[in-house]
């Protein structure tokens, strides 16, 4: 149907796009646990840098007490402070509790510090709430980076020392990584991409050859044909059912075929044997009738006898020779004999078939004077007969037959037309004009036409008319080598 995707396609792109869909999932939750795992390992190692620098300031300044350090005394620890920054290699920076800046790794003049004093906000959670620890978030000309506050605690477990450590992460070689990650990745699903479209077109047409064969086991499946059950050794369940219906199917298709031919074999031998026993019986009734009056009012010795005598024996033999051509038309009808096919003058038998029928006013013409075609000669002309006796009998007695036949050949073409003058055809009859038993007369049993369409029909060739009322009728009959 116009418009439908076929399952095959549907399971080909479905698998194609199941892979680019988990690639896209695939590459989007790296992404994020990269991201998560680095913020992870950041953080830890943010605080094993700065549980490094405690742990060496603690051993600096427990070597005097913590009541000399002092921001008066400070200088004193100057080049030990300096030592951890090398050695560790990082920055850090040193509060006293009230937010007075002691030591910056990172600033040389300490001289002006008001805009270095630690924030009233940040005091306050740390002295004020007793935290021990406050991790920021912070932005600078070098970028984003980390940074924490911590409380230093003496012996006697009261803040001395607020410690300030900032902490910058190295992005570039993550951000390098991550990008080769996922150019590997990439280049890792275009090859199963690349193997995915190769395996699901072979899938596919795997998947649906029991469908498709089935299908067109379904398209040869005629009410009047012989069809095969299926047959298919790979399938699955659902196909299996679906060929288990169908072969069921076709048994009940048999059976519902055979009972109606039969009950058409039937019907027709009714029909035909209501239509015989009528045409025989229409000169039956004459006959009898005719025997019973010449019982009853014939004597041998009248003088006029032999003359009545005469005359009833031609009316038996009238009536006889009906019932005969009766007969003789419908086992013509029933059994046509088998046409004995030989290259022969078409137009040589058509002028000697239409010789009766000189005195009706028939023209004949054709495009050459010698046409060879194979065909049956005997019914041949019995197709011309026919044809012409209607085209006869449709013209009424107050007008003048007009019949003319054209023969023509185009290439490997015969064409007959046969036209007339007569009333023609009157729509509601058109379409039965070919069946058996119809017949617009008085009198016949409505074969003829039946008779040349069966005969044209076993020469492969077609016939058709065309009619327009009280102006005439035109038969055409193609036919074809």
């Amino acid at each position: 149907m116009k418009g439908k995707i076929s399952l095959r396609v549907r399971i080909f792109f479905s698998m194609i796009l199941l892979i680019i869909f988990s690639l896209v999932l695939i590459v989007v939750a790296t992404y994020f646990q990269y991201f998560a795992q680095n913020d992870d390992y950041n953080n830890r190692r943010l605080i094993r840098k700065e549980t490094q620098v405690k742990n060496h300031l603690k051993n600096i300044i427990s070597k005097d007490t913590a009541v000399k350090f002092i921001p008066e005394n400070y200088h004193y620890f100057l080049e030990e402070f300096n030592s951890i920054s090398t050695i560790h290699k990082v920055e850090f920076a040193l509060f006293s509790t009230d937010g007075k800046p002691l030591y910056y790794s990172y600033v040389d003049d300490l001289e002006n510090t008001d805009h270095l004093k630690l924030n009233d906000t940040i005091l306050k959670n740390l002295i004020k709430n007793k935290a021990s620890r406050i991790l920021e978030q912070n932005i600078n000309e070098k970028g984003e980076f980390q940074s924490s506050y911590s409380l230093l605690l003496g012996d006697d477990l009261k803040p001395y020392l607020i410690l300030y450590f900032p902490y910058f992460e190295d992005l570039s070689f993550s951000q390098t990584e991550l990008n080769t990650f996922l150019i590997r990745l990439l280049q890792v699903y275009s090859l199963m991409l690349i193997a995915t479209i190769f395996f699901a077109f072979f899938l596919s047409s795997f998947i649906t050859r029991p469908i498709e064969k089935l299908r067109s086991k379904i398209l040869k499946t005629g009410l009047l044909e012989k069809n095969n059950r299926i047959r298919i050794k790979t399938k699955t369940k659902e196909i299996e059912s679906l060929v288990r219906s169908y072969n069921k199917m076709l048994s009940e298709l048999e059976k519902s075929a055979e009972k109606l031919a039969k009950g058409q074999r039937e019907q027709a031998w009714q029909e035909m044997a209501k239509q015989v026993a009528h045409e025989i019986k229409n000169p039956l009734t004459p006959m009898r009738l005719t025997i019973q009056s010449f019982q009853q009012f014939n004597n041998p010795n009248e003088k006029n006898y032999q003359k009545k005598l005469e005359s009833f024996l031609k009316t038996l033999i009238e009536q006889i020779d009906t019932m005969s051509m009766v007969a003789n038309t419908f086992s013509d009808f029933a059994t046509m004999p088998k046409p004995k096919i030989k290259d022969q003058d078409i137009v040589e038998i058509t002028k000697s078939a239409v010789q009766i029928f000189k005195s009706s006013n028939l023209k004949i013409k054709t495009t050459k004077d010698k046409i060879i075609w194979p065909i049956d000669r005997t019914q041949w002309i019995r197709v011309l007969t026919n044809l012409i006796q209607n085209a006869i009998q449709a013209v009424p007695e107050n007008r003048k037959p007009n019949i003319n036949l054209h023969i023509s050949l185009e290439k490997n073409k015969l064409k007959m037309n046969i036209e007339d003058n007569g009333t023609g055809i009157v729509k509601k009859d058109q379409l039965k004009i070919f069946e058996p038993k119809f017949t617009t007369k008085s009198a016949g049993m409505g074969l003829g036409l039946a008779i040349v369409k069966n005969i044209i029909d076993s020469l492969n060739g077609s016939i058709s008319f065309k009619s327009e009322p009280n102006k005439g009728t035109k038969f055409s009959i193609i036919l074809k080598k």
